[in-house]
Order: structure tokens, then C-alpha cells, then sequence
């Protein structure tokens, strides 16, 4: 009896720390998140470094493959120094999903105001959904890869998940 209550306790422990590993790993990515967002509002992307790995990759929002940290630093900041060079971008919300101890999808929603497209197209401020990977390297979170994708608010409305039996 003894050895089960010994047994039992050491499983609820573990338990008990796995939660508050997740929890720390959790606020450990949304700082990351939050890195991403202050290099979008100071327009400098020449820190990605310090957030994201070596290899990773991004689809930006209309369809464009960038391949490695090199790639995604030097094409983020051609568009900021074009197109978003006043443009803010507002965090709405970050949920984590862990997908094993170092790897965590990262579901970002973020505001983004209005700006002019390279061939002069004025589009309006929107929100945006990522879907980000992070993973954990030397006990950093690290983005490796994200794609992005506006929000269409009409399309929302017919959402098919909106219908499902509760």
C-alpha cells in the first residue's frame, strides 16, 4: 500500500511539473511572438535571429515561399521598406499547441493597418491569422516555419464549423 501511495504521488508530480513546464514554455513562445511583433512596428527585420532558426521558411500572404532565415530576413524588410514602412501591426491573440516537448504550433491573430501595394493598390487595415511552428533548440523557442492569411470576415459567416450539431 505504502509503494502504490509512493507511486501514485511521484505520477501526480510529474504531472504537476509537465503543466508548469508548458506553462513557461507557453510565455517563453508569446515573448517570441511579441519580438516578431516589435520588429513588424520598428520596420527592422535584422534581428530574426534572435527568433526564428537558421532554416526556417515562410508563405507570405500571397503565396510567396521563402526558404531559409537568410530569405525571409531579406524579404520582410524589402516589403517593409517599400510597402509597410508606416504600417503598425497589433497582437490579438496567441494560442499554443504542443505537438511533443519542442515542437508547438502557434495559431497568431494580429491587426494590420492599412498600406499601398508595390503597383499602387490601396488595401485596408485587417486582421490577419498565422499559423507558426516553433521549436525549442538549446532551450530557446525558435520560429521555423509561418504562413499567414487575411481574415475575410464575410467568408466567416459561413464558416461550416458554424452549423455543427453542439
Amino acid at each position: 500500500m505504502k509503494t502504490t501511495i509512493i507511486l501514485l504521488a511521484a505520477v501526480l508530480c510529474s504531472f504537476t511539473t509537465l503543466a508548469q513546464n508548458r506553462k513557461a514554455d507557453a510565455q517563453a513562445i508569446e515573448k517570441q511572438v511579441d519580438a516578431m511583433v516589435t520588429s513588424w512596428n520598428n520596420h527592422d527585420h535584422s534581428d530574426m535571429k534572435n527568433y526564428t532558426t537558421v532554416d526556417c521558411d515562410w508563405v507570405n500572404i500571397v503565396g510567396m515561399w521563402w526558404k531559409n532565415r537568410k530569405e525571409v530576413e531579406f524579404s520582410t524588410q524589402f516589403y517593409h521598406d517599400r510597402m509597410f514602412k508606416k504600417t503598425p501591426m497589433q497582437k490579438k491573440g496567441v494560442a499554443v499547441r504542443f505537438v511533443s516537448p519542442t515542437v508547438a504550433l502557434v495559431h497568431f491573430t494580429s491587426h494590420v493597418g492599412s498600406f499601398v501595394t508595390p503597383d499602387g493598390h490601396q488595401l485596408p487595415a485587417a486582421d490577419d491569422l498565422a499559423l507558426l511552428v516553433y521549436v525549442k533548440q538549446n532551450g530557446k523557442w525558435l520560429m521555423t516555419a509561418g504562413e499567414n492569411v487575411v481574415i475575410d470576415l464575410v467568408a466567416q459567416k459561413n464558416n461550416p464549423v458554424n452549423f455543427m450539431p453542439k
